[in-house]
Parts: structure tokens; C-alpha cells; sequence
């Protein structure tokens, strides 16, 4: 089919098996974009930049980081200084403090945190915290509710916030919707897919909700790359 744009001819059909390259154009100066092509770079364009992670005050050397949740924080599964939160103050030169405590639900961790940062004095707290929720099925609401009285209750002592999506237990592996949720209201750095990709590799955890030694190490690789997004730490 042959129509004019601007007094210029040009074809929204291919002749058969022709293979059409990104742009067309004809002697008389006509020149087109496929809109598939066009298409193709707009996705490949998006998928360079990727999503823009929020900033927060950079960490001065002498900064602590609190590291707050359950088992997963603790440890569970590998030795204690295989934790997280210990292969992440070697990666990134900061001291993180390790304030798991494995079988926490996010009422007792909502009780005991205001305390603890009084104790810590953290400029930054990395919050991973709800799979206990999840197991036992305790509330889905409550949890949302919990993860964010906790968020402000951090921001109430200057305390920034990070957050790290813990995934349902079960085939697909993937956290409820409110952790992004969460992270995209408060505007917070917000990791939702290391835990499900560890959860999900045999060879990266100890048990069915826990991962091993080296699955802590990704953990802490994702949430110091994370920190250097957010223009945390250089």
C-alpha cells in the first residue's frame, strides 16, 4: 500500500521476503523507522539506564550500619562471620552491626527498635525483615504495617533506610507486593531479587529458607552494590 506523508512516498509493506533493515530510504530522500526497530531501541535504551535508585547521605569512614531483621540478618546457616552483614563491612569499609534475631516477626522486631538504634546510633540501617511473617502466616497486612511504622521509626532518629525484599516461601519465590511498594512511597534503595535468586539455586542455601555461606556472600555483594547506587559509600 503506497501512501504520502508530507508529499513523500512511502510503503507500509515489505515486498515478500524481503528483510527490511532499521531505516529505508528511496532515491527521492525518503526515510523511515520501522516501528518494531524504533521499538527495539526505545526497550534497549530503558534497559541501559535501568531503574534510578533513590540516594542517601553518603557514609562518612567512621559510620555504622545497622543491619536489622531475623534469621537471615543473624546468620542461619553458616558460620557467624559468613553472616551478611559481616562480608558486607568487609566489602564496603564500614562497620555493620548485626542486630538479627532469627524467629522474629515484625512485631517483635517493630518493639525492640527503637532501643536498638538508641543503643547503635546507625546513620544508615539496612532492613531485611517479614519471611517469619510469611511462614506463619501471621498477616500479610500486619507485616506491610510493621515494615513501615519501622521505616519511620528509623527516619525519627535520622537513620536512613534500605530495604531488602523477602520472598514468599513456594515455587515462585518472589516477595509480596508491598515491599516495592514500600520502598517506592518512603523512597528508598529497594533490593527485591537477590534473596528469591538465592532461595532458588540448591547450591546457594542450607535449607529451604536459608542460604549457605556463599549464598550470604551474594547477598552482600547485591546489597553493597545497592549502597554504591545510592551513593552510599564510593
Amino acid at each position: 500500500m503506497k501512501h504520502q506523508r508530507n508529499n513523500i512516498p512511502y510503503s507500509a509493506t515489505s515486498a515478500p521476503g524481503a528483510k527490511w533493515p532499521l531505516a529505508a530510504g528511496g532515491g527521492d530522500g525518503a526515510f523511515f523507522i520501522l516501528p518494531s526497530a524504533l521499538s527495539l531501541i526505545l526497550a534497549g535504551l530503558l534497559a541501559a539506564c535501568g531503574p534510578r535508585v533513590p540516594s542517601v547521605t553518603p557514609l562518612a569512614p567512621e559510620a555504622r550500619i545497622l543491619a536489622f531483621g531475623d534469621s537471615l540478618t543473624w546468620g542461619i546457616g553458616a558460620e557467624r562471620d559468613a553472616s551478611y552483614p559481616a562480608i558486607l563491612e568487609q566489602l564496603i569499609g564500614r562497620k555493620v552491626i548485626n542486630a538479627g534475631v532469627p524467629g522474629e516477626v515484625t512485631p517483635q522486631g517493630l518493639a525492640r527498635l527503637t532501643a536498638v538504634l538508641e543503643q547503635h546510633q546507625p546513620a544508615l540501617m539496612i532492613l531485611c525483615h517479614g519471611g517469619n511473617d510469611l511462614l506463619q502466616k501471621t498477616g500479610e497486612q500486619e507485616a506491610d504495617d510493621n515494615l513501615r511504622a519501622m521505616i519511620r521509626r528509623a527516619r525519627e532518629h535520622q537513620v536512613d533506610v534500605v530495604l531488602i525484599g523477602v520472598p514468599r516461601p513456594g515455587l515462585l519465590l518472589s516477595p509480596p507486593k508491598y515491599y516495592p511498594q514500600i520502598a517506592r512511597e518512603f523512597g528508598i534503595p529497594y533490593e527485591g531479587t537477590i534473596l528469591s535468586d538465592i532461595l532458588s539455586r540448591s547450591g546457594l542455601k542450607s535449607d529451604a529458607i536459608h542460604p549457605n555461606a556463599e549464598g550470604y556472600r551474594k547477598l552482600a555483594e547485591a546489597i553493597a552494590q545497592l549502597l554504591r547506587q545510592a551513593k552510599a559509600v564510593p
